[in-house]
């Protein structure tokens, strides 16, 4: 196990109801308030009148960013910043899943900056403050609500890319499984593949000796693939949708990735497979991963034999680390297909054309990965792999 530190300070409010506290958390803060949010979903929903509800029952000054889409862009960033700054904004309260967040994270620290907030993913700036963020959680997916990243788009240049700092945590976010239960079943399927893979990400990696984090890692998984069967059979169970939501938030607080180097290639390569083709996040990571799992098997049999074990409950049967490894990827590949995610780019009508544009802007900043260092080469032939 490495060294490390640990730091999470988001207050989490959790069950059914905890979005009526909304208003009174809020007030702390002081009375002008940005509330940001996505399309229609809330208003339908009724979440919307709910949150208004609350905060006029507080006497708060409520300003509104509407529209941010999934794959969140630069624009909305730049267009939330200004009012931030134009009406001098208190608290940003973003009401959505991963995307209103995470575009919502970066406004937040753009109102403290006086340059265009794309900086933040160019590295030429890095955020050195935030306005206070409350979040109230609509899909189960991404952990934003409880750590420190945003992903976001830049719709001119088509790259999408990742801040990670500690300038960025939530100051509280409410997670009410209620607010979940009219997600429909295809983005309920893709949050759960987010989240499972997040925990992948951070068991699958070259650090010796992490026996807590592995157990850690296993339980999450074996809990999502547990819920997962009753939560699609039954959309509106709020049981499962509460179990599954607190594995979303638990799959990347970085809890689990504490003291191993955590390899994220996957999502960097899937990143620049939705820049491009704008496919939803999810579907990215259920083609792409058991690809990259084949691709760096010969770089941890052990680790992924162990999995084939312990979450898959398949025995060994004789067979060694990288037979039984192979067992455990086409069960995971398996899994993803059962749950109605697509396992292949062909099933989203996307071919060969545009695979070499993507390895190359997938390393621009540097290769890719922990387990094996991938070069554009290692990831063109993962994306090879998963034409079909």
């Amino acid at each position: 196990m490495k060294n490390f530190e640990f730091y999470n300070p988001v207050r989490v409010f959790f069950g059914k109801g905890e979005t009526d506290r909304v208003g009174k958390e809020c007030r702390k803060y002081g009375k002008r308030i940005l509330l940001s949010y996505g399309g229609k979903s809330i208003h339908q929903s009724g979440l919307y009148d709910r949150v208004k509800k609350n905060l006029e029952a507080e006497n708060l000054e409520v300003f509104e960013l509407s529209g941010i889409q999934p794959n969140p862009r630069i624009t909305s960033v730049r267009k939330g910043v200004e009012i931030c700054k134009k009406e001098k904004i208190n608290l940003i309260l973003a009401v959505g899943g991963g995307s209103v967040i995470d575009c919502s994270k970066i406004i937040g620290a753009g109102a403290f900056y006086g340059g265009d907030p794309w900086d933040f993913f160019t590295k030429k700036a890095q955020p050195t403050s935030m306005l206070p963020l409350g979040t109230i959680l609509t899909l189960a997916a991404t952990g934003t609500e409880m750590n420190h990243n945003a992903v976001v788009t830049n719709d001119e240049t088509g790259q999408k890319w990742a801040v990670v700092d500690p300038h960025i945590f939530p100051t509280f976010s409410i997670l009410d499984p209620e607010n979940t239960i009219t997600v429909p079943r295809d983005q309920t399927v893709n949050g759960i593949v987010d989240m499972i893979v997040h925990v992948f990400e951070q068991y699958f990696h070259p650090t010796p000796e992490t026996l807590l984090q592995d157990h850690l890692s296993e339980g999450i998984m074996q809990t999502i693939i547990e819920t997962t069967p009753c939560l699609l059979a039954h959309l509106d169970d709020y049981n499962a949708r509460a179990t599954i939501m607190w594995c979303g938030t638990l799959a990347l607080n970085h809890l689990v990735s504490t003291g191993v180097e955590d390899d994220w290639a996957t999502h960097n390569i899937q990143h620049e497979l939705s820049a491009i083709y704008d496919i939803a996040h999810g579907a990215g990571l259920a083609i792409i991963f058991p690809q990259w799992m084949k691709y760096v098997l010969d770089a941890i049999p052990g680790k992924m034999a162990r999995f084939t074990e312990k979450v898959w409950n398949i025995p060994r049967n004789g067979k060694t680390d990288g037979e039984l490894a192979l067992v455990g990827i086409e069960r995971t590949r398996q899994w993803f297909h059962e749950i109605g995610a697509p396992v292949s780019l062909g099933e989203l009508q996307i071919g060969s054309e545009r695979l070499e544009e993507m390895a190359h802007n997938a390393i621009s900043r540097g290769p890719l990965g922990t387990t094996k260092k991938l070069g554009e080469s290692d990831v063109l032939q993962i994306l090879k792999m998963s034409l079909s």
